[in-house]
């Protein structure tokens, strides 16, 4: 049956409201992929979420820049400057445990950010405390330098599957508009996947908050 946009959005909106605000981390860094911060990063707030973008090194109104990896016909993606994105928290002022959940986006940032021991240790805080994980594309490198990946089932870019498996994960192979969820991780292979993986990770959150909330 038809529905007006206006009444599409009115059930929409009321569905939504229908779930606890949460608040979330979102793990940033130089040349994170532009998609890949910039959508969940407004989307989970539209949905009346609360975002704190970090990255070390950094305070809440300092910038990252971001790269755009893009999939025009050639063997792996292609990559262009992106925008920059603003910062709303200050990395060292943070403590993990006032958070309900974890995003990691993907692009070039995880790369070094696996480098840093206290990146590390919020990755381990969260799946030692079962709170929901949201990785995408290059997300899972934090996750395997972080110990976090024994025995979990994941995706990610598929570059990144040997990674996945010599941390003790099993790479599960996805259409590139899916994403997979094991327990409290939610992980896909791109920003092709935002709808799935977005859509994955609010059903695991709410089902995260009702059980804190029981």
């Amino acid at each position: 049956m038809w529905r007006s946009p206006g009444l599409a959005w009115q059930t929409f909106h009321t569905e939504m409201n229908t779930m606890k605000s949460a608040k979330l981390l979102l793990l940033a860094g130089d040349f994170v992929e532009d998609y890949e911060i910039m959508v969940p990063f407004q989307a989970l707030q539209m949905v009346g979420h609360t975002v704190d973008a970090i990255c070390p090194g950094k305070k809440k109104g300092e910038q990252v820049r971001t790269a755009i990896h893009d999939f025009e016909g050639d063997q792996t993606y292609s990559e262009k400057r992106g925008h920059n994105f603003t910062l709303n928290a200050t990395f060292d002022d943070i403590n993990a445990a006032d958070y309900d959940a974890l995003v990691v986006p993907g692009g070039r940032a995880p790369e070094y950010l696996r480098l840093n021991e206290k990146v590390l240790d919020i990755v381990r805080y969260f799946d030692k405390a079962g709170k929901p994980i949201a990785a995408l594309c290059h997300g899972p490198q934090l996750l395997a330098a972080a110990g976090v990946l024994k025995g979990r089932k994941l995706n990610s870019y598929p570059a990144c599957a040997p990674e996945v498996e010599l941390a003790g994960g099993t790479f599960v192979k996805l259409d590139f508009s899916d994403a997979y969820v094991d327990g409290n991780l939610v992980t896909g292979p791109a920003w092709t996947a935002h709808p799935a993986w977005l859509a994955k990770f609010l059903e695991v959150l709410e089902a995260h908050l009702a059980a804190k909330a029981a």
